[in-house]
């Protein structure tokens, strides 16, 4: 079940940083706030995935070295969540205060879409996995997972207010939900030494 949890760690390093990189190109052509808050979350959970490929990928160190590698590897993604998530608010709020109108984005809309089929597959196997290995670090991971899937909740419901009714702001407003996120990400992470959001 060790090697199970390990390829999932692995598939949600790969598939978040193909999200990430997608979403934050084409929020990029499309000046999305959501979209860019949503791709900024990707690289942030793929990086929650590497903590946990290293835990379980590791031979030979003691159970205090592991957690001492641990707890430096999720410091890191809780200063890189609160920088990005400063970094979206910033965008969405001069989006929104020089009313900067983005351009509707298909692509966003069928990422959202993909995530939302992958994500609650996902977050179900990751806490079946956790449960068999007794993973209290993987169970915090398939939490962030559960993050994600309301994440893409988020972005869509931004994304596709801009495309059906041409509701502009509901980008960047769904950009500041999702920086929120990010910083309670971070916040957790450094204060609580957790990748998760309860």
């Amino acid at each position: 079940m060790k090697s199970q949890a390990l390829a999932l760690s692995y598939f949600t390093v790969a598939y978040n940083v193909l999200e990430g990189v997608v979403s934050i190109l084409f929020a990029n052509l499309a000046g999305s706030s959501a979209l860019l808050g949503f791709g900024v979350d990707s690289f942030v959970e793929s990086l929650s995935g590497l903590v946990m490929v290293w835990r379980f990928n590791v031979t030979g160190l003691t159970s205090e070295q592991i957690e001492q590698r641990e707890q430096a590897a999720i410091r890191f993604v809780g200063i890189a969540a609160v920088v990005l998530a400063a970094y979206v608010v910033f965008e969405s709020a001069s989006q929104l205060w020089l009313a900067e109108k983005p351009d509707t984005s298909l692509v966003g809309i069928a990422i959202a879409f993909v995530s939302l089929l992958v994500m609650p597959v996902l977050f179900v196997m990751k806490r079946r996995a956790a449960k068999e290995v007794k993973s209290r670090s993987l169970l915090t991971d398939a939490a962030q997972t559960l993050g994600c899937i309301l994440l893409s909740v988020a972005l869509l419901i931004g994304l596709g207010l801009n495309f059906l009714v041409g509701w502009w702001q509901a980008d960047p407003i769904a950009g500041l939900v999702i920086a929120v996120f990010l910083a309670r990400e971070g916040y957790l992470a450094l204060t609580e030494r957790e990748l998760c959001t309860r």
